[in-house]
């Protein structure tokens, strides 16, 4: 059966209400793209890396909902004319997406990837290069994020490999997805490491991951089961927003002088999250890669 897709045109704000309307409505994903792209009227959004940002959002976009059938499409459009977020269905459209596995069709394109000298991420579907060296992380995302080929892993991924000595660290890997940065501060030496996410699909995919490369991780699990114990260092690779959320709560799992690790920051959101945990932490810019940047820190610095 194919699945349905929903497209809806909305100014800025309206996109970010639609946006989280419908994942509470039922859509598998929502994504939102610029409605001018490939016109004249096309306007960049992020900007060139270590430039400010031309435009905090689009003034035009295109809201694609992804639902399992018309019925549940159907449904969530009428749940949104009678809360009044819709006016009417004027523009809105509708129309049936053949069933692909698009996980894996994304996945063929990742290829091996080293890190520094110490590790090597390699996908599931492919050998380690000849001759590499250091150690090697075979990863299979499933249906969870995490390949290590985006930004704001690889600056996780960087900054454990950089460290000289994770022996003696209990390690937080909070928002795992794959498990790709628990795996990977296992694989270099770290103690004891946890890996938890709000997704039981990542849960299932780090624990997959781990078991494939004969690794043990301490503790893989649930956000809401996580122990109430603290880390000599926590990671967390998520996104501006949520980390804003959740500053009070990951200063809390870190140790008296623990560090805290923070990605998936935009260069222009660096400062906002700096303020943000600066009552539990002082954090800076470690280091930058394509318009992203990772944040380190000691909590009570």
């Amino acid at each position: 059966m194919p699945y349905r897709e929903v497209l809806l045109g909305a100014g800025n704000e309206l996109a970010q209400e639609l946006s989280d309307r419908l994942l509470e409505l039922g859509a598998l994903s929502v994504a939102v793209e610029d409605r001018l792209a490939g016109s004249a009227q096309e306007s960049a959004l992020f900007g060139e890396p270590g430039m400010p940002a031309p435009a905090a959002a689009w003034s035009d976009n295109l809201v694609r909902a992804l639902f399992a059938d018309e019925q549940a499409a159907d449904a969530a459009l009428l749940q949104l004319l009678a809360s009044g977020v819709l006016a009417d269905l004027r523009g809105v459209r509708q129309q049936d997406l053949a069933e692909q596995d698009w996980v894996r069709l994304t996945q063929s394109q990742f290829q091996p990837l080293c890190i520094g000298q110490r590790l090597w991420v390699v996908p599931s579907w492919h050998q380690p290069p000849p001759g590499h060296s250091g150690a090697v992380l075979r990863l299979d995302p499933g249906l969870a994020f995490g390949t290590g080929t985006h930004a704001t892993t690889q600056l996780c991924l960087r900054w454990l490999a950089g460290q000289p000595d994770l022996r003696p660290l209990r390690v937080l890997d909070y928002g795992c997805g794959s498990g790709i940065l628990a795996l990977a501060a296992t694989l270099l030496g770290a103690a004891e490491v946890a890996a938890v996410d709000i997704d039981p699909v990542a849960v299932q995919a780090a624990r997959a991951n781990a078991d494939a490369n004969g690794l043990r991780l301490a503790l893989c699990c649930h956000v809401d089961d996580l122990p109430p114990q603290r880390f000599d260092l926590v990671l967390a690779n998520i996104l501006a927003s949520p980390l804003r959320v959740l500053a009070p709560l990951l200063a809390s799992r870190c140790a008296p002088g623990g560090r805290l690790v923070l990605s998936g920051i935009l260069q222009r959101q660096a400062d906002e999250l700096i303020e943000a945990y600066a009552p539990y932490a002082t954090l800076r810019v470690w280091q930058e890669l394509e318009g992203w940047v990772c944040l380190e820190g000691r909590v009570g610095d």
